[in-house]
């Protein structure tokens, strides 16, 4: 049970896909020297680039299609992508695979997650919209012990369960009665309910995902999804595209090359560090949202949405160190049972 108990514990590391972006935590068989506080520096550059990119699609998201806006965010990804996998000498290798449709399916999921994700992104304020994606992982948890049977004990389910009344409290401001009164409350009450989906559909990725890592690199899992989210984006097409201004064609272009550095970032801490070590530190993206959407956009979350995000990052934390100690416990009973050579 040790490998499905620590996928739970990867779920964690992959919040900032919240938009659709989720990938593996795999990492290659060359070995790497342990360097804890370089895999923590390269984690927390990981969700600042990923917070560049949410605050990009928040820029441009009310004036173009979020069909469109995913066009360019999945394809735009594949330079960085392209360059790294130069750099590893993994070009030649990376359409390999041998589970074609285990990629169709988290694909499908991802494309519908970062199409909610994006949603929201654009209706709500930047730390709103962020705070909202942290359900991803706690729905993780639920998904795992009903898809993929893993036992998930008294303790978690009640930090599950502390964690979405934190969601709750994030959602009453966006939700009310008043909704059909105020347009703008409504523009956001349907922003709440997209991200909220968006986490949904990127916590169903990762369970694919996490089946799909058990035989396929990063890399091949990062460019299929790549590819073919760029090709579902494209047939939004038929329903129409906006012109881009050349600012805005740079702006959406950026949504891609952060998407594809946030991706190599985060694959690169854990070549240096454990998922234990580093699954606390996605929270600091809450810390990018803040400060970019007050500079950006002027956003100042109300008190009720920060008490919240608290609560779901203190349940979210309170499963990480829960799965921590239930590792150490297994690995000690494992090295009792092993049997000794004499």
């Amino acid at each position: 049970m040790a490998p499905s108990r620590c996928g739970i514990l990867a779920s964690f590391c992959l919040a900032s896909q919240r938009i659709g972006c989720m990938v593996a935590v795999r990492v290659s068989h060359i070995s790497f020297p342990v360097n804890p506080l370089l895999g923590i520096s390269l984690k927390v550059a990981s969700t600042l680039v990923f917070s560049m990119m949410g605050a990009s699609i928040k820029l441009v998201g009310s004036r173009y299609p979020t069909g469109e806006i995913m066009f360019f965010r999945a394809f735009f990804t594949l330079i960085p992508l392209t360059i790294w996998l130069a750099w590893r000498r993994e070009i030649r290798t990376v359409h390999r695979t041998t589970h074609f449709f285990g990629h169709v399916r988290r694909n499908i999921v991802g494309a519908a997650g970062m199409f909610f994700g994006f949603v929201g992104l654009t209706n709500l304020p930047l730390p709103d919209a962020t705070a909202i994606g942290y359900a991803g992982p706690l729905l993780t948890v639920v998904f795992a012990a009903v898809l993929l049977k893993e036992v998930v004990r008294l303790y978690r389910w009640s930090a599950v369960l502390i964690g979405f009344v934190g969601v709750v409290l994030m959602l009453i401001p966006h939700i009310s009665l008043s909704i059909i009164a105020d347009a703008r409350q409504g523009g956001q009450a349907l922003g709440a309910l997209a991200s909220l989906a968006g986490a949904a559909c990127s916590a169903f990725a990762v369970i694919e995902v996490r089946r799909l890592s058990q035989s396929e690199s990063t890399a091949t899992i990062v460019f299929y999804f790549s590819t073919v989210c760029s090709a579902l984006a494209l047939l939004s097409l038929y329903w129409g595209w906006a012109m881009p201004s050349l600012p805005d064609l740079a702006i959406l272009i950026a949504t891609g090359i952060f998407g594809g550095m946030g991706q190599i970032l985060l694959t690169a801490s854990y070549r240096h560090a454990g998922v234990s070590v580093l699954a606390p530190f996605d929270y600091t993206s809450m810390i990018w949202a803040l400060a970019l959407g007050y500079f950006m956009f002027g956003d100042k979350p109300l008190q009720i949405v920060l008490a919240g995000a608290a609560v779901v990052i203190s349940a979210g934390l309170f499963v990480i160190w829960r799965e921590q100690q239930l590792g150490l416990v297994r690995r000690v009973e494992e090295k009792i049972a092993r049997p000794r050579v004499t």
